[in-house]
C-alpha cells in the first residue's frame, strides 16, 4: 500500500513537472514552449523555425498534456476505487461484528437459562428432601429471582 502511494506520489510529480515546464522533445532536440514562443536553451527560434515545425512541436506538447490528463484522471479514479473498496472492507467488517454481538448475546442467554434450570433444580431437590431452612428458602428465591431477570434482559438484548 505504500509503495502504490510512493509510485502515485512520483508520477503526480512527474505529471506536473511536464505540465508547467511544458518541454518537448522533437527531432532529437529539447524545447521548451511557453505560449506561443519556442526556445531552444535560452534562446527563441521560434522565427527560424518552419510554420510546420512549429505546428508539429505544439502538437506533441498538446499530445504529452493530453497524455498528462488522462493520467491524472485514471489516478483520480484508482483513488476513488481504493476509498470505495476501503468503505466496503469498513462496512463488512462492521456487519461481522454486529453478527459476533449477536452470537455472543445468543451465548449468554443460554447460558444463563441453563444456569438458572439448574439453580431451579437443585433448589427444588433441597426443598423436596427437606434440608431447606426457612431463611435459606428466602435466598434461594431471591437468587432464582435475580437469575429470571437476567435471562428476561438478556432476552431483550437477543
Amino acid at each position: 500500500m505504500k509503495t502504490l502511494k510512493l509510485v502515485i506520489t512520483t508520477l503526480f510529480v512527474f505529471v506536473v513537472a511536464i505540465c508547467y515546464s511544458q518541454k518537448v522533445t522533437y527531432g532529437g532536440v529539447t524545447y521548451l514552449v511557453k505560449g506561443n514562443s519556442i526556445f531552444m536553451g535560452k534562446n527563441d527560434v521560434t522565427n527560424t523555425l518552419s510554420q510546420e515545425q512549429q505546428n508539429s512541436i505544439k502538437n506533441t506538447l498538446g499530445q504529452q498534456i493530453l497524455a498528462a490528463n488522462k493520467l491524472k484522471e485514471a489516478e483520480k479514479a484508482q483513488m476513488k476505487a481504493e476509498k470505495a473498496q476501503k468503505k466496503a472492507e469498513k462496512k463488512q467488517k462492521a456487519a461481522e461484528q454486529e453478527i459476533k454481538k449477536a452470537e455472543k448475546a445468543k451465548k449468554n442467554y443460554y447460558d444463563a437459562l441453563n444456569k438458572y434450570e439448574k439453580e431451579l433444580k437443585k433448589f427444588q431437590k433441597l426443598q423436596s428432601k427437606g434440608e431447606l431452612l426457612p431463611k435459606d428458602e428466602v435466598k434461594w428465591q431471591k437468587k432464582l429471582e435475580g437469575l429470571k431477570n437476567k435471562i428476561d434482559k438478556l432476552k431483550k438484548k437477543l
